[in-house]
């Protein structure tokens, strides 16, 4: 495995075929993960770097899965007295029906492709959670573009840092313990298509976005906020 250039070759979740008993399986360990090697953390501190005040606030997520990082906001808000609201856009309906079951009412959720959302009231918060590395080089740019128009504060986003130690540590946890074959072949790829903070700030530099900010983060990933001026 050359860790220098990014993998492209598509991971099993990106299949149309995929069972969603499988995707659901896929999900539960991926929360699993997110909570014990301290994603969930790296989100709430994402969205700390945007919040100003404790004025009401709309957060939306793209790429929401399964609604684990929504609902790990939630609590968070919950707990600091901040009256917040929700949303979560993922391409697949089966995701946003268990995300339906675990989230308040104060939450929309939308079955779509990010691109193609038409939202009627611009958050102001957009965030995502180990999405980025789905794309193409060419469609990170226009992401990253699409969350600068559409969010009134900023966005931010946590991802996967493309290390050697990172793919072999994965490799070798998903191997030894878990159960989705979905996540033993997945996560070592996503890890592989991610990307490094070099390829972060071209990417924002052709997107155009100079107000932005990449912190290293155990285990390997990026924390990357963009605040508006205002």
């Amino acid at each position: 495995m050359n860790f220098r250039h990014r993998s492209y070759q598509l991971e099993l979740l990106d299949q149309p075929d995929i069972p969603f008993e499988d995707i659901k399986r896929n999900m539960q360990e991926l929360n699993f993960i997110n909570t014990w090697l301290g994603g969930h953390a790296i989100t709430l501190k994402g969205v700390q770097a945007l919040i100003k005040s404790r004025k009401p606030i709309v957060i939306c997520e793209i790429g929401c899965g399964g609604g684990d990082n929504l609902a790990a906001i939630q609590q968070w808000c919950y707990k600091q007295n901040i009256a917040a609201s929700f949303i979560g856009i993922d391409i697949n309906p089966f995701c946003i029906e268990v995300a339906a079951t675990r989230l308040p009412e104060n939450t929309q959720l939308i079955a779509a492709d990010y691109k193609d959302v038409e939202l009627a009231q611009q958050p102001d918060i957009i965030f995502s959670s180990l999405f980025c590395h789905h794309f193409s080089d060419r469609e990170m740019v226009k992401q990253l573009q699409w969350m600068q128009i559409n969010a009134r504060l900023g966005f931010f986003i946590n991802d996967l840092h493309r290390h050697r130690a990172a793919y072999y540590s994965i490799k070798v946890l998903t191997t030894l313990f878990s159960n989705s074959y979905l996540v033993k072949h997945d996560a070592p790829l996503s890890v592989a298509r991610g990307f490094t903070k070099k390829e972060w700030m071209q990417f924002f530099n052709i997107a155009g976005i100079s107000n932005f900010s990449i912190e290293w983060k155990w285990a390997f990933r990026w924390l990357i906020v963009s605040k508006k001026e205002h």
